[in-house]
């Protein structure tokens, strides 16, 4: 009996150390699995403004990637410039308690009352590529360097007409941004600290006199607009014969709709060369016209760098910590100066597209076919 009490001793003991291991592998496992579960519990909205512009699309598939990468889940939706959808989207992000909200304004001046609903809800909030207007309820800005962007699409045009050797006058004609979008008013003030000068010397003449902000703005950045303006100042400005020489545009679907108003009274045909043309965001339609020798210059803004951004940003406020910034002055927003990071924009022309967009992976030889 006492062999039997000892042997049953013996096994209750060895059933109990090995539950405790039990536990400590099912403890140790659950710790990890909290870990992932952390990780993966941390959604992400993400609100952009339209799928109608390619960048816009890259955008988002970058961000998209990136994080999930990291194991975040994340919320995508495009509101095709409405602003109301935009808002209606960004509502129903909130009901869903994501830990960040990015935006991508339509109208950076309408989101105040629904970013407030974020706050309540204790929702930080990165404005991305767009600053977000007249709200304290922003942590940060990623962005590009929009003033630069401006000064590399005049800059482009200053040295294409030879502008500090050459005596002119060359005919130029200006067009600007959405003007419910504030980088559209650092690109056009980039741009006319460069062209300026040269406007107001008579080296460049603007014959259809719109020389100012509200004049030559493209409102939701709608190329048949550019299009239909262009047209317009070609009828009534250019009849007697004048030609132009330059157009400044901000942005590629703006360009492509210019040449299209250009191409339509002769232009590219004969002796009669497109102008020198700038353009933004490298989109592959104007990459491609680039390539054929219609628009001249486009600028580059990688939008894996500004995913990356991000991506740095929405991991320092779940960790608590203040994100990287390279700008606390220049991004006021009618409240509050947002801290922003700013990304480097690249001019690409027919000498540097190869290197630029497609040795970096970001478009394929075959797509440019």
């Amino acid at each position: 009996m006492k062999k039997l009490g000892l042997l049953a001793l013996f096994f209750s003991l060895m059933l109990l150390l090995a539950a405790c291991g039990g536990d400590e592998e099912a403890s140790g496992g659950s710790e990890e699995g909290g870990e992932e579960a952390t990780e993966n519990d941390a959604s992400i909205g993400i609100a952009m403004p339209t799928k109608s512009s390619q960048r816009w699309v890259d955008d988002g598939n970058n961000m998209v990637d990136q994080l999930e990468e990291l194991g975040y889940d994340t919320d995508l939706q495009y509101a095709e410039d409405d602003v109301d959808k935009q808002i209606e989207q960004i509502e129903n992000m909130i009901v869903k308690q994501p830990d960040v909200l990015v935006v991508a304004s339509i109208d950076g001046t309408a989101l105040s009352n629904v970013l407030q609903k974020a706050a309540d809800a204790d929702i930080e909030v990165i404005a991305y590529d767009r600053l977000i207007m007249e709200t304290e309820n922003v942590s940060y800005y990623a962005t590009f360097d929009n003033f630069q962007v401006g000064v590399l699409q005049a800059s482009y045009l200053e040295e294409a007409l030879n502008l500090s050797e050459e005596e002119g006058p060359f005919n130029i004609e200006l067009f600007g941004g959405s003007p419910d979008d504030n980088n559209a008013y650092f690109f056009w003030d980039g741009a006319m600290s460069v062209l300026q000068p040269y406007i107001d010397s008579g080296k460049l003449v603007v014959q259809s006199e719109q020389t100012e902000f509200e004049q030559a703005a493209t409102m939701r950045w709608d190329g048949n607009n550019a299009k239909s303006r262009m047209e317009n100042i070609l009828s009534k400005a250019y009849s007697d014969g004048e030609t132009v020489d330059a157009v400044l545009s901000p942005y590629d679907g703006i360009s492509r709709g210019i040449i299209q108003a250009l191409k339509g009274v002769g232009y590219g045909s004969g002796d009669l060369e497109i102008p020198v043309m700038s353009g933004q965001d490298a989109e592959l339609a104007s990459i491609k016209s680039i390539i054929a020798g219609e628009q001249s210059q486009t600028v580059f803004k990688d939008t894996r760098d500004l995913a990356a951004v991000v991506v740095d940003m929405i991991d320092a406020i779940l960790a608590g910590e203040e994100a990287e910034v390279n700008d606390t002055e220049t991004y006021d927003n009618g409240v509050k100066v947002v801290p922003s990071y700013l990304v480097e924009p690249v001019s690409v022309d027919i000498d540097n597209y190869q290197e630029v967009v497609i040795d970096s992976g970001y478009y394929s030889e075959e797509e440019l076919e």
